[in-house]
């Protein structure tokens, strides 16, 4: 498998640089990143990688913009590699706390938008293991902002803005009081006291989304892409080295893209091998997925 990424990964690398291109134009983006163990040449012993996903996905707010995920590769986590990535892109960034992310958010030209569903598995763990009544009636208030999401998913923006000012502000004001005066009753040093506190010091950030259309409620865009790397780590087990990781990360960019864009993956990558080496270079997007409109819809569509 290896040998036949090394060997296509070099044809493929203009298509995955136009991705990237496309993904970086949006005006909003989800990240997030994930650990993934790679060989030490010589030494006989994995250490961990990382690979950042950075997704491209306003259909949720009513765009036709074609989604797709963009894969990055690297040896570490230092915060200097979202900024690498990113130092091209202006606009929202959507992703959980990691600090690697506060320098970009510093630039004054990305803005930060928080994601209610790390708040929400906090309190979630807890109410699993300790069932505790104070965590159950944050989700309760959590699912409540959720119930609203449902509703207005798709929608163009300045309706799902109208919508959440309307009914969700209410709900958020009142989330906030509840959450300062709990954490004054609780153990400060408590699983519930830090589950309270993660989402009073982003409450800015958490609360973007109620006033601009479009913003997500949280980063699932970026998790549900990372999804095909954890399915992946079961399979191979390790990169056999840092170039593996980045071999890994182009073609995860096209295989995501393509079920993002409802192509079968394998069907996809098939058509652009055999195209790629006689594509004119100055066309390469043409062979973006949804821009593969002459081949045969039967054969790429993802099964039912």
């Amino acid at each position: 498998m290896a040998g036949w990424l090394g060997g296509v990964a070099h044809l493929v690398q203009p298509l995955v640089d136009a991705l990237g291109r496309y993904v970086l134009m949006a005006n909003k983006l989800h990240a997030d990143d994930t650990p993934v163990p790679v060989l030490e040449p010589g030494r006989g012993v994995t250490k961990t990688g990382r690979l950042w996903t950075y997704v491209r996905d306003d259909r949720p707010a009513g765009s036709t913009d074609a989604p797709a995920v963009w894969f990055q590769y690297w040896p570490d986590r230092k915060g200097e590699r979202p900024l690498t990535h990113l130092r091209h892109f202006t606009g929202i960034l959507q992703a959980d706390g990691y600090a690697g992310f506060d320098r970009l958010y510093e630039r004054g030209d990305i803005m930060e938008a928080a994601c209610w569903a790390h708040v929400r598995r906090k309190f979630y763990d807890l109410h699993v293991a300790t069932d505790s009544p104070i965590a159950g009636e944050a989700l309760t208030r959590i699912g409540a902002l959720y119930a609203i999401e449902s509703e207005v998913r798709g929608r163009p923006p300045d309706q799902r803005r109208s919508a959440r000012q309307a009914r969700a502000g209410p709900l958020l004001d009142d989330f906030h009081d509840w959450l300062e005066q709990t954490l004054s009753t609780v153990s400060q040093k408590s699983a519930l006291a830090i589950a309270m506190r993660y989402a009073l010091t982003r409450w800015g950030a958490l609360t973007r989304y109620r006033d601009d259309g479009r913003i997500e409620i949280d980063n699932n865009a970026a998790e549900r892409s990372l999804r095909a790397v954890a399915i992946g780590r079961k399979n191979y087990l390790f990169a056999g080295a840092d170039v593996g990781g980045e071999r890994a990360a182009a073609f995860y960019s096209l295989i995501g893209t393509a079920k993002l864009n409802g192509l079968d993956p394998e069907a996809y990558l098939r058509t652009v091998l055999e195209r790629i080496a006689e594509h004119p270079i100055n066309r390469i997007e043409d062979l973006l997925p949804w821009n593969l409109a002459s081949a045969p819809v039967e054969a790429l569509r993802q099964a039912a």
